[in-house]
């Protein structure tokens, strides 16, 4: 595992989270597999396939208040082609009243290199309590 390959995924990681935080659809579908699969919060237990879940939130309640997402203490393990990355997400955000909030949630991310490309093919989403 080179530093540049840990050094890419992590920039991508970012990318990716900034694309969920500013609904930047087209970003997010450059970056993602069209059969990304998760397990999230939203899909109660059940394992979503496609895209079609993810692009609800990205086009539902467009408020345009700030939102943004840090990466902490992350973790990358390249194996071939696939690359698994964990890490503490923690989301600052805004309300309508003007007040800051921030949760966090364990993520675990896979990427897999497609055509010389790292496209992120699955991840697993856990809100910590």
């Amino acid at each position: 595992m080179s530093d540049n390959d840990v050094q890419q995924l992590l920039k991508l990681s970012k990318q990716l989270l900034d694309a969920v935080d500013h609904k930047d659809w087209n970003t997010y579908t450059n970056l993602c597999d069209e059969e990304l699969t998760s397990f999230e919060p939203e899909s109660q237990g059940h394992l979503i396939t496609g895209m079609d879940f993810h692009r609800f939130y990205f086009e539902m309640n467009p408020t345009g208040r700030p939102r943004q997402s840090t990466i902490s203490s992350p973790m990358v393990s390249v194996m071939g082609d696939v690359a698994l990355i964990t890490y503490v997400r923690i989301v600052q955000a805004i309300d309508e009243h003007g007040h800051a909030s921030s949760s966090s949630f364990e993520e675990t991310r896979i990427w897999e290199k497609q055509d010389g490309d790292w496209q992120h093919v699955h991840f697993h989403r856990s809100l910590i309590s």
